[in-house]
């Protein structure tokens, strides 16, 4: 049970560095001089590779040590990142991902793992040798998150003589990074010996810096043929500690040359600490051993606070305990509104002092655990690079995918139901936007097609385009096509957007023959379908040969959203407040003036749909009512009702498989007195009068169209 425990965890780990793996791969395709993408890449390998073996996983581990030795050669300047060694690499990280899915990444067959691993191995040098003098070998890297160096400096006795400063190099190597400097003076003569123009003092640095072992070199350009200048890496921050204690001063010594290994065995021998017996018997003299003892203590803080930092930076909880702690929250909203519904009826002052301080604490736990399971639409931006990369080779085009605010966060269930939308967008746009290389050079535009995708918060939602710069949708054949499917009349006046919609028409397509991509006019309505359901809208803009952009719009979180409650006869319903602009007086003079369903509002006229006669509500309205005044995709629309009740926290409930059929509404929510409110889904509620199912869907349908 422990084991499958521990199992489970490598898997979800490998999976996450699986999925950063392949955006630092496509990153790198772009950008092969980044040698921060490099190690970036070989960290993941290195991780991993070393979690795999502890975990029992030899097959995983065996496969990835081969690609990371490549990588390694990269990272030391021995090989270029090439396209073939990308696709290599790709191939590679998928074969992985089916390797941890079908549990044969213990001891199972290698599968395809050898023939990869024989395609990386003939890219190592060898097979490089021959091809050396074309290639230019980049520079070393310079690793950013640091490496700590270990350099001993001996300079000529007669260095200051020449004009050269020792105090000046030391200050040139702090101004790498973070340094510590230990001066040895055992080479200092007696005093009637000393020459106080000569240097008698060489020095021990231990420097952690990310700007690479040849800055460091640098440093001494001048002078480098007359010194004795000795760097050894000593701690990368960029691989695991696997060792957080680091090496015992005995070995630091032997690595620096002080002391020799048959010495040192004779001291462990003996009883004592081992450096007191170094300072007893003068083995090695007492600044060396301070040397030793500060990069030993350096490297054992700078790892032991690395590996705290790692520990404190994150806790992996399963989704379901936060999916469980989100509904709790959402039913501790409920009480926290019938505790202050009881307090004000109550009319208790003491009570009414405790509902507000629970109503706080509510709504703090509320924003803190809806945080929790924010994620940045960033991990999902990079499966599309991916995506885009393979679809495009395959379609013969030239496509670059470009995003924008990937670091824009969204409710993890919003983004798991958001993928198979995006993924038939942009198949769409490289299929039937972007043309091929040819007909892009005969329109004077570039060979390689561009797709971007932008993401940011609006208020309570997140908006999502996507476009492209291709040929643009062609309005004459989608509205043709839409006439001969009988889903618009033939004389009927639409605008360029409500022709755009027609794509989203089950079975609707335009393709005159069908691919592996698309043609079959499936795809689309489920789009469609699949952004209802997030409670979000969709909308279209296309020019002819200057391309498409789609516009998504959908709620942070599918959990709890602020509404504003209203009456309609004896019944309450809730609307999105995200949505809602202003609300305005609608007195039954107004509507014998101005039009029944019409409305002007500051000089402008705007459509309204009385939801008392939607609904066919029993009773007389009120002399005066309220519309509220919504945009829906770019457009401004009322909705009618007897009164305006106030804001509320709705937890959204589901209304269940009997009510699947009423599209009006997105779920239902339970107010403080234990009644329950509809939500209203006012793009449905539009949409079904814009299409004419209802008495005055002519009329909104053309004031929508004159804005």
């Amino acid at each position: 049970m422990m084991d499958d425990q521990y199992s489970q965890a490598f898997k979800e780990e490998a999976e996450e560095l699986l999925g950063q793996l392949e955006s630092s791969l496509l990153e790198l395709e772009e950008t092969p001089d980044d040698m921060d993408l490099v190690a970036k890449v070989f960290r993941a390998m290195h991780t991993i590779k070393g979690s795999g073996a502890m975990f029992g996983f030899d097959e995983i581990s065996r496969f990835t040590h081969e690609v990371e030795t490549v990588y390694d050669l990269v990272r030391n300047g021995k090989l270029q990142i090439s396209k073939e060694l990308i696709s290599l690499s790709l191939s590679a990280r998928d074969h992985i991902c089916s390797l941890l899915a079908d549990d044969e990444g213990r001891s199972g067959s290698a599968g395809n793992g050898e023939t990869l691993i024989a395609s990386f191995q003939n890219l190592i040098p060898g097979k490089l040798a021959a091809r050396k003098e074309a290639v230019a070998v980049p520079p070393e890297p310079e690793d950013a998150e640091g490496v700590t160096y270990r350099i001993r400096l001996t300079l000529p006795e007669n260095i200051i003589l020449r004009g050269t400063r020792p105090g000046s190099l030391l200050r040139e190597l702090n101004d790498l990074g973070s340094c510590r400097v230990i001066a040895q003076g055992d080479r200092i003569p007696l005093l009637d010996e000393l020459v106080p123009e000569s240097c008698h003092v060489y020095w021990d640095l231990i420097l952690t810096t990310d700007r690479g072992v040849n800055a460091i070199k640098d440093v001494f350009i001048f002078i480098e043929e007359d010194i004795d200048l000795r760097i050894d890496e000593i701690d990368d921050s960029l691989l695991l500690d696997e060792d957080p204690d680091y090496k015992r001063l005995g070995e630091i010594l032997v690595d620096r040359g002080d002391l020799s290994q048959d010495d040192l065995n004779a001291l462990l021998a003996e009883a004592k600490p081992l450096g007191q017996k170094l300072i007893d018997t003068s083995k090695v003299p007492v600044d060396k051993i301070e040397a030793a003892l500060q990069e030993q203590q350096l490297v054992r803080t700078a790892r032991n606070r690395r590996q705290s930092k790692e520990a404190e930076s994150s806790v992996r909880v399963p989704a379901e305990r936060l999916d469980d702690l989100v509904n709790m929250v959402g039913e501790l909203v409920t009480v926290k509104a019938r505790l202050a519904r009881a307090a004000a009826l109550l009319g208790n002052s003491e009570l009414t002092g405790i509902a507000e301080e629970v109503e706080r604490l509510t709504d703090e736990l509320r924003d803190t655990s809806l945080t929790m399971r924010m994620l940045p639409i960033g991990a999902t931006f990079s499966k599309f690079k991916r995506l885009v990369r393979d679809l495009s080779a395959g379609l013969g085009k030239n496509v670059e995918l470009k995003t924008e605010g990937a670091e824009t966060e969204i409710d993890k269930t919003v983004i798991e139901k958001l993928n198979d939308p995006l993924v038939h967008l942009i198949r769409n746009c490289l299929d039937h936007g972007i043309e091929s290389p040819e007909e892009r050079a005969a329109a004077g535009k570039p060979k390689v097609g561009t797709v971007v995708m932008t993401a940011g918060h609006v208020g309570d939602y997140v908006e999502i385009t996507i476009k492209d710069d291709g040929r643009g949708l062609d309005r004459e054949t989608i509205l043709a096509k839409g006439i001969e499917r009988g889903l618009v009349a033939a004389d009927a006046e639409l605008s360029d957007q409500q022709i755009f919609e027609l794509i989203f028409a089950a079975g609707f397509s335009t393709a005159r023959q069908i691919t592996d991509v698309s043609g079959r006019g499936v795809g689309m309505d489920v789009v469609k379908q699949a952004i209802d359901g997030l409670r979000g809208a969709i909308a279209i803009a296309s020019q002819p040969q200057q391309g498409t952009t789609i516009n998504i719009r959908i709620p942070l979180t599918l959990a709890i959203v602020e509404s504003l409650l209203v009456r309609i006869g004896e019944e309450t319903y809730a609307i999105p407040l995200s949505i809602v602009e202003e609300c305005v007086e609608l007195a039954e003079e107004k509507v014998e003036k101005q039009g029944r369903h019409l409305i002007n509002v500051r000089g402008k006229l705007v459509p309204y749909i009385p939801l008392r006669e939607q609904f066919a509500t029993s009773g007389r309205p009120a002399r005066f009512q309220q519309i509220i005044i919504t945009r829906l995709q770019g457009n401004r629309v009322g909705f009618v009702v007897d009164q305006v009740i106030g804001q509320h926290q709705s937890v959204i409930k589901t209304l269940g498989r009997m009510y699947k059929d009423l599209k009006a509404f997105s779920g239902a929510t339970i107010l403080g007195d234990g009644s329950v409110a509809l939500i209203l889904d006012v793009n449905q509620l539009f949409r079904q009068v814009e299409q004419g199912q209802g008495q005055f869907g002519t009329e909104v349908k053309t004031a929508a169209i004159g804005q």
